[in-house]
């Protein structure tokens, strides 16, 4: 029987001459008919893709029926249904994905408006949990038809954040990876009659009026989201490429801020640690980014955008033609002046230095090393041993302190909160080569020997000089020694090697006058200089530590106890 629709049944207009009297019971007729043929209406070919059942095949005028009536094909009718059909392409949620089982999550930031177009994984939204921020993301490009959600609410993993309509690139995707069409055997047709039922064999005309578009195979299965997403990747315009700058991961050098904003503020070259935010917490939005931008143009902003504080509220690094004073010339810093230089102004600016200065009476340390080289004088001189230095003395000594002070022994966490308080003791030792400062490293100089500590200092020493140390052979210190004593001078304040929190400076040794209760007799001094983060240790524990190194230096048997 051939399927028909509703908008199929056309009155065929008789030449008799009673036809008006017969309106009435040919409506009727015509209303028991349609309720009849109503379930053999076959599904209209629309543009989601639904597979039409098989048809079968009509003549273009129809078939004449007895009461007057004529029953027009689907394809003669269908393009007029069509026309009342809304074209709209299907809408999508984007819902909020996996964010750690966080509940209530506070909305801070809209990134989007309904209309704007949007490209897959681009932020929608901005929460703000209590330890992070994140973006929502869209899972598809297209066009934002509804926002669901306003600054403020809070939602939950799951809940709707906007629907967005696909744009053609993202419907053609899920298309193109569809199925072939199904076999014949598949589809059957609602209430057909097997004897009459046939394969679709209509014309390219036919097919034109009925659909007046190609018809698409349904998709069948779940897209290739890692296709379509790398696909939009390679469109989609990219953001300017960003310079790293290690500096730029210090604590004070991390403005608070959306990365939608971060984005927004690269794109417009300003640097974000000079901007103030007016938002909740000081978090910077995208109008204090204009804002900035306004004032910096009108010339409110040039002060602020000139400066280099590092994030301290300092003025500027004067500027200075020294030419005009008289002959100059310049030479660039050594790669490692410029590690080192950043990363003490890191420490000298960050962390509150205190020195606490003492003196150790080394006559018989210095007695006993002189004697000990002299026994190994042959040797050493072939290479069989290794000359003793006052440096492995203090290394040995400063493992003992630590290990009787253990929070000496310790690192500040970066968020200043709680301290690491570690079970191994590795000293590292300030080495001057022609190329700058460097700290070799020794390990476990509690479980080492002075003359063992002596041989690896010694050779760390010589690889530095040669610029041969790996990044392993400088790091991992718990506590390090500055040691000026063959150059000369008295005291002086070293810099915290953080995440150190003391050092040791060592210069110059001196015969000196002491009394000792009846008498001056002349004794060797070294002087100490303990600089010691004051943030961890107060200046009791100070200088508890430096005195109890000087009496170790003093007198090394009390190591043995």
């Amino acid at each position: 029987m051939q399927g028909t629709s509703a908008a199929g049944v056309i009155r065929h207009a008789s030449h008799g001459v009673g036809e008006r009297q017969a309106v009435s019971g040919t409506h009727s007729r015509a209303q028991a008919w349609l309720a009849q043929t109503a379930s053999l209406a076959p599904v209209f070919p629309l543009r989601c893709c639904v597979r039409r059942p098989r048809r079968q095949q009509t003549k273009r005028h129809g078939t004449p029926r007895p009461d007057g009536w004529r029953v027009l094909p689907a394809a003669a009718t269908i393009g007029l249904s069509r026309k009342a059909e809304p074209n709209m392409a299907e809408l999508k949620e984007a819902r909020v994905p996996d964010i750690g089982g966080y509940d209530g999550v506070p909305v801070i930031e809209v990134l989007v408006a309904v209309g704007d177009t949007v490209q897959v994984d681009q932020g929608l939204v901005t929460l703000e949990s209590d330890k992070a921020t994140m973006e929502v993301p869209a899972p598809f490009a297209g066009v934002v038809r509804e926002l669901k959600v306003k600054l403020g609410d809070e939602i939950a993993e799951g809940s709707v954040v906007a629907l967005i309509e696909p744009s053609a690139d993202a419907a053609a995707g899920p298309a193109a990876a569809a199925a072939e069409p199904a076999e014949p055997s598949r589809v059957e047709p609602a209430r057909a009659e097997p004897a009459r039922a046939e394969p679709v064999a209509a014309s390219q005309e036919t097919r034109a009026v009925e659909t007046a578009t190609q018809v698409e195979p349904t998709a069948v299965g779940t897209p290739d989201r890692l296709a379509q997403r790398e696909t939009a990747a390679a469109t989609s315009p990219s953001s300017p490429p960003v310079v790293f700058d290690a500096s730029e991961l210090l604590p004070g050098k991390v403005p608070y801020a959306s990365p939608a904003v971060r984005l927004f503020a690269r794109e417009l070259g300003v640097d974000l640690m000079q901007v103030a935010g007016s938002q909740r917490g000081g978090r910077i939005g995208k109008e204090d980014v204009q804002k900035f931008v306004k004032d910096a143009m009108q010339g409110g902003g040039a002060v602020a955008a000139a400066g280099s504080g590092n994030g301290l509220s300092l003025l500027p690094w004067p500027k200075v033609d020294f030419s005009k004073f008289g002959p100059t010339e310049t030479r660039a810093l050594s790669r490692i002046q410029k590690i080192s230089g950043a990363n003490l102004a890191r420490n000298w600016a960050m962390i509150p230095h205190v020195t606490q200065f003492e003196d150790a009476d080394i006559t018989g340390l210095e007695a006993l090393r002189v004697q000990l080289n002299r026994e190994n004088e042959k040797l050493i001189a072939k290479g069989k041993a290794t000359k003793l230095t006052m440096l492995a003395f203090l290394m040995k000594a400063a493992a003992n302190a630590l290990q009787k002070f253990p929070d000496f022994n310790a690192s500040l966490d970066a968020d200043g909160e709680t301290l690491v308080l570690k079970q191994y003791f590795h000293i590292g030792f300030a080495a001057d080569t022609p190329n700058g400062l460097v700290v070799p490293v020794v390990r476990d100089c509690d479980r080492k020997g002075v003359m063992e500590i002596a041989m690896e200092t010694g050779e760390l020493a010589a690889k530095a000089r040669e610029g041969k140390l790996g990044p392993a052979q400088m790091s991992g210190g718990c506590f390090s020694i500055s040691s000026l004593g063959g150059i000369g001078g008295t005291k002086f304040t070293p810099i915290v090697n953080a995440p150190e929190v003391a050092i040791l400076g060592v210069s110059r040794a001196a015969m000196q006058p002491v009394w000792n209760g009846e008498k001056f007799k002349p004794r060797l001094i070294l002087p100490l200089s303990l600089s010691y983060d004051h943030r961890v240790i107060d200046g009791a524990a100070a200088a508890r530590f430096a005195v109890y190194l000087a009496q170790a230096l003093a007198d090394m048997r009390r190591l043995l106890l």
